[in-house]
């Protein structure tokens, strides 16, 4: 059973403080990638891009123009156990529940300065006719059938209107990063917009996401992160002595622990380990000579 002893209070330096508290995370880094649907219908989104002019839209003044965003949360849902203890309540996790949508909020732009004519097109309004456009693919709106009175409308497969979104917040030194990625997402509303004579203020879309669930990608510079890095580096020089001196991955270990038999002799029929110089077996290990096998081989 764990202590329940508290740690004691500890005197804390001027030192401790600055280097642990003098670089806290800003809420004014951040981007968002917006995934497009990738559905196989014979009315295939690219398709619809082509016809409501938004295709050759610039995905970068996307991405640019959100000018807010947050980051998403999640919760357990439980159930009470009141029996197994006397006068005590349990709460058992059974599943866990995401918020299952994002607010975007994104700035409105009549098109970029830097492009021709032609190129400004699509991206006039983007934020507002991109994900309409994309409201409208989802419902099947048709050109001229839409304006009838007795239309109505008939959703696509979720398969087919299904994209991604990721939201990534880092810091001003580029190094600090965490990569939300957003699974099935799509629009599920576009908020109004007011609009006055009144003095003018910039013009903003807020969008409302739909998502699945989500799940962090590793933080740049983690120990997952250098795991992986090290194995490669291990894989890439297996076939040197000195490969077997540097720490090796759990797979490789695990490899070479099951080459010792029961009796702690050593099983020569150990099976292929894949590098990057291609399969290392037992028998590239010479055993006559120690040095190349590694030292914890050699009786």
């Amino acid at each position: 059973m764990a202590s329940t002893n508290s740690p004691a209070p500890r005197k804390r330096s001027l030192s401790d403080i600055k280097s642990n508290l003098m670089r806290p995370a800003t809420t004014s880094h951040f981007d968002i990638f917006v995934r497009q649907p990738t559905g196989d219908s014979d009315y295939t989104w690219d398709l619809f891009k082509k016809e409501n002019q938004l295709a050759g839209f610039s995905q970068d003044l996307l991405h640019l123009s959100c000018s807010q965003a947050s980051l998403p949360g999640s919760a357990f849902m439980t159930h009470e156990v009141t029996s197994d203890f006397t006068g005590v309540t349990e709460k058992h996790a059974y599943r866990r529940q995401f918020d299952g949508k994002i607010d975007l909020t994104f700035y409105v732009m009549m098109a970029p300065s830097n492009v021709s004519t032609a190129q400004a097109v699509p991206n006039r309004y983007l934020p507002i006719r991109f994900f309409e456009g994309w409201m409208k693919y989802i419902s099947a709106e048709e050109g001229p059938l839409v304006t009838s009175e007795n239309y109505a409308y008939r959703m696509r497969y979720p398969k087919d209107y299904y994209g991604g979104l990721s939201v990534i917040k880092y810091e001003r030194d580029y190094q600090s990063y965490l990569n939300y990625n957003f699974i099935s997402a799509y629009p599920l509303s576009v908020n109004s917009m007011p609009v006055s004579y009144e003095s003018s203020d910039l013009l903003k879309c807020t969008v409302s996401m739909s998502y699945t669930r989500y799940y962090i990608t590793d933080v740049a510079g983690s120990k997952t992160d250098k795991t992986k890095k090290k194995s490669k580096e291990t894989n890439s020089n297996l076939d040197n002595t000195s490969a077997f001196t540097e720490e090796l991955t759990p797979e490789q270990q695990a490899m070479i622990n099951s080459a010792f038999t029961t009796d702690l002799g050593f099983d020569l029929n150990i099976p292929d380990i894949e590098t990057a110089n291609g399969p290392l077996a037992s028998n590239d290990f010479d055993f006559s000579r120690a040095s190349t096998v590694p030292s914890f081989f050699v009786p």
